[in-house]
């Protein structure tokens, strides 16, 4: 039956075929495309073909893909036939890999950043007497430099001592939510950090890493906030 003399406007037969090659056209290429980019390694036309069912025209997908993703940020690229999606050449100059360095932090970096972490918020002189030594500045700037520990304020006593606390990319880094998930008394003993003989008046802290400042802290001045390394003491603060 034509299409004029179908009463309810029906499509044609040969506009149903025309339809149904354009969806399988279209679907091939999908087939083409998911396979390529899923691909770790560029694919063959062989090993396309044996992924895609049968009597498809998947040379002719391959050339309508590079078509259109010939003006595009990602290109189809054949190599000795091999197909594989790779970026814009014209684009290199945005694209770069930064390589992170991996430090391994000293024992004493170690030592203050679990007493900041516990003890928070805690001054450098705090620090000195929990660890029974010397804190440097330079250690002090390193745990800066990671970004898991930050300088939060002023302590309101004499030399008015910088006060350091942790930071969001602490608690990420460890995988803490909040910082109350620190470990607790028993975990602490069960992984063999403390001893099992410690006095019975003995506590874990409760830290505080809030952004408020507490009633005994002032907020650093403006032009100190911007500051990169651990700020000087006064020579008061002990």
């Amino acid at each position: 039956m034509s299409k004029a003399s179908d009463p309810l406007g029906s499509p044609a037969a040969d506009e149903v075929v025309e339809a149904t090659d354009a969806g399988e056209l279209l679907e091939t290429e999908r087939m083409v495309e998911a396979l390529i980019f899923a691909s770790a390694e560029p694919l063959s036309f062989a090993e396309l073909s044996k992924r895609i069912p049968g009597g498809r025209d998947i040379r002719g997908a391959l050339n309508r893909l590079r078509a259109f993703y010939r003006k595009r940020g990602v290109q189809l690229r054949s190599t000795e036939d091999r197909w594989s999606f790779r970026t814009a050449e014209d684009l290199s100059f945005i694209l770069y890999r930064e390589a992170v360095e991996q430090r391994r932090l000293s024992r004493a970096a170690l030592e203050t950043l679990a007493i900041i972490a516990f003890h928070q918020p805690v001054t450098r002189a705090e620090i000195e007497d929990i660890r029974g030594v010397s804190t440097s500045k330079g250690t002090l700037d390193v745990l800066l430099e990671t970004g898991w520990v930050r300088m939060r304020g002023r302590r309101r006593t004499p030399g008015r001592p910088v006060t350091y606390g942790t930071t969001f990319d602490f608690l990420d880094h460890f995988g803490l939510d909040t910082i109350k998930d620190l470990p607790g008394l028993e975990e602490l003993k069960g992984a063999g950090l403390l001893d099992s003989a410690i006095p019975a008046s003995f506590h874990v802290p409760a830290p505080d890493d809030s952004l408020d400042l507490t009633e005994d802290e002032d907020p650093l001045e403006e032009s100190e906030m911007f500051t990169t390394g651990a700020l000087e003491e006064d020579a008061g603060e002990k």
